[in-house]
């Protein structure tokens, strides 16, 4: 068995995704999520090598818990793999400016995630509270960060500072920073190898969709432009969140509407979106079957996402100058071969031709090309985030 075996874990508010990937070939031996922290129906599912399996949790379960039964109940029941992990690796949503890659955990480390958890008040507090617990499970491993900021980091000044005053990016750290960066990373790096073509000379766009969605702009294996910005909620329409607005409308909804700042915060965040417009349902499915059926929210909602997307498609072709491909990947980006035609006949300028045949066959883990021949390209890549950390944690510590 390889002897680059990672432990992937991301913490999310309320739950823990976990895998056990080989960082040389990207499989996963075991893969898990555990979910509902603090509910009732708190539980766990997990397939290992390719047995499914699920258990309660109980109500009082949280992140420590969670990692404490997939030590004590999952690997102990698959020795021969939790002997040959080398490192855990620790999806970080926020690293600010100061992580430009991922870096081997320290007291330091721990210091800085802690100082980002001001733009990313949901995640990174979880991710800490996982780090610690999975220190505590495994004290003879090295930890791994993996930030979703840092592929951000290479973007010129023109495209992360904002038109406000100055000093508050100086004092205060307030500019784009972006999300979804090993997604963007891992997608754009296999979009090279599928055109034949070497990484920094390709120029691809990136969107990435699903309940959180966002574009990148990557030229030469960088990116130069992202559509998320301090935090998550700038840029695309989401599940429940609004992206773009006029930024007046919380001057109004406060002083005109009586709304106080957090609801104004919940209400972006949490009402908004495909579940906001539609009236119905934030799940992408639910808005399909609904625009299927000719219900009128459905149909708003589904052409505000595409008409949104579109837009932000266009417009980092400046930022790239050559487009090589368009990518779609994410839950959304890589099962929906409506959202994906319909994203295509808007960007009518460019003239892309969808192939019906393979945009259909693009789905469900199937990647590939979804235009005509002789048409420019725009093609289905199935990301993989959880080899990109188990990559990077193997890359560190080898070192």
């Amino acid at each position: 068995m390889s002897n680059n075996l990672v432990l992937v874990l991301n913490c999310g508010s309320s739950s823990l995704k976990f895998a056990i990937m080989d960082a040389a070939t990207g499989e996963d031996h075991i893969s898990g999520l555990a979910e509902c922290f603090g509910l009732e129906d708190s539980r766990i599912k997990w397939k290992a090598n390719g047995q499914k399996s699920e258990a309660a949790l109980g109500a009082f379960t949280a992140h420590r818990e969670a990692v404490e039964f997939i030590v004590d109940k999952i690997l102990a029941a698959h020795p021969e793999l939790a002997s040959k992990l080398q490192a855990v690796g620790h999806r970080i949503v926020h690293g600010g400016e100061k992580y430009t890659q991922s870096v081997v955990i320290d007291e330091s480390v721990l210091a800085g995630i802690e100082e980002s958890a001001i733009f990313a008040p949901l995640h990174n507090p979880a991710h800490l509270i996982g780090i610690r617990a999975a220190m505590a499970s495994f004290p003879e491993l090295p930890q791994v960060a993996v930030f979703d900021t840092a592929f951000h980091q290479s973007m010129p000044e023109k495209a992360y500072i904002y038109a406000l005053p100055y000093k508050l990016y100086r004092e205060h750290g307030i500019r784009r920073y972006g999300a979804h960066g090993t997604s963007h990373l891992f997608v754009s790096r296999e979009a090279a190898k599928a055109l034949n073509k070497d990484l920094n000379d390709t120029n691809v766009i990136t969107c990435h969709l699903g309940n959180g969605a966002s574009v990148t702009a990557v030229k030469g294996g960088k990116s130069v432009d992202t559509s998320m910005g301090l935090t998550p909620l700038e840029g695309l329409v989401m599940g429940t969140r609004c992206g773009d607005m006029d930024p007046s409308i919380v001057y109004h909804l406060i002083h005109q509407l009586g709304y106080t700042a957090d609801e104004v915060n919940n209400l972006m965040n949490k009402q908004s979106g495909l579940l906001g417009i539609s009236e119905l349902t934030n799940d992408c499915r639910g808005i399909e079957e609904g625009y299927a059926e000719g219900h009128k929210g459905a149909t708003l909602a589904l052409d505000i996402f595409c008409y949104r997307l579109a837009k932000y498609v266009a417009s980092y072709t400046v930022a790239l100058g050559r487009l090589d491909a368009v990518i779609f990947t994410g839950g959304i980006g890589e099962n929906s071969d409506l959202i994906r035609e319909k994203v295509l006949n808007l960007l009518e300028i460019f003239k892309f031709e969808v192939d019906a045949e393979r945009n259909a066959a693009a789905r469900f883990g199937n990647g590939g090309v979804i235009t005509k021949d002789g048409s420019p390209v725009a093609m289905v890549i199935p990301t993989n985030e959880e080899w990109v950390i188990a990559e990077d944690s193997i890359r560190l510590i080898s070192k």
